[in-house]
């Protein structure tokens, strides 16, 4: 199979596995919100697949998975805030992966998904639902606490598992 045919499928199956860990693995964490293990998934594919894969995941899963949940209404400012995510998050992975020791590494990346998930979800969804829907962007950056929150627990905890499997999944995809 060509190199860019293999991409091309690789990310596919992780847009599909975002959509179904988030369709299927919903734990409540507060009132009407959930832990969205498709953030695993997205992690994973800007750790160790790249930053454009990984991006194409988390963005592209928000899209399906609002486009099979009938969920639109909140569907462009979650794509654009995980556009955002995907592209904070792969560059760092590619620079922190240079870095000797693995604890600087983690504690590095882990500051940076803290900072791209605030920019994802408090600045970007928030103004992105305070233009489309004409909300007072104060009540959405509120309300998108909510979606900061679990989402950066997720990616926090994803961190240092995709350092510890990424050889072994690079392995397998080469």
């Amino acid at each position: 199979m060509k190199n860019a045919t293999k991409q091309i499928c690789i990310t596919a199956m992780g847009v599909a596995l975002f959509v179904a860990l988030t369709l299927c693995v919903q734990v409540p964490v507060f009132q009407n919100y959930y832990l969205c293990l498709g953030y695993f998934v997205m992690t994973a594919f800007c750790y160790i697949v790249g930053t454009t894969s990984g991006t194409i995941v988390g963005t592209m899963g928000v899209v399906i998975y609002c486009l099979v949940t009938g969920g639109l209404r909140g569907m462009p400012g979650w794509a654009l805030g995980n556009l955002v995510i995907g592209i904070i998050l792969g560059l760092t992975f590619k620079l922190t992966r240079k870095i000797k020791k693995p604890i600087i590494e983690i504690v590095i990346s882990t500051a940076v998904a803290v900072f791209s998930v605030a920019l994802g979800m408090l600045v970007i969804k928030s103004g992105v639902e305070h233009i489309i829907y004409s909300l007072p962007f104060g009540v959405r950056v509120l309300t998108n606490i909510y979606a900061f929150i679990a989402d950066v627990v997720i990616i926090v905890i994803s961190i240092p598992i995709c350092k510890a499997i990424a050889p072994k999944i690079k392995s397998m995809i080469k």
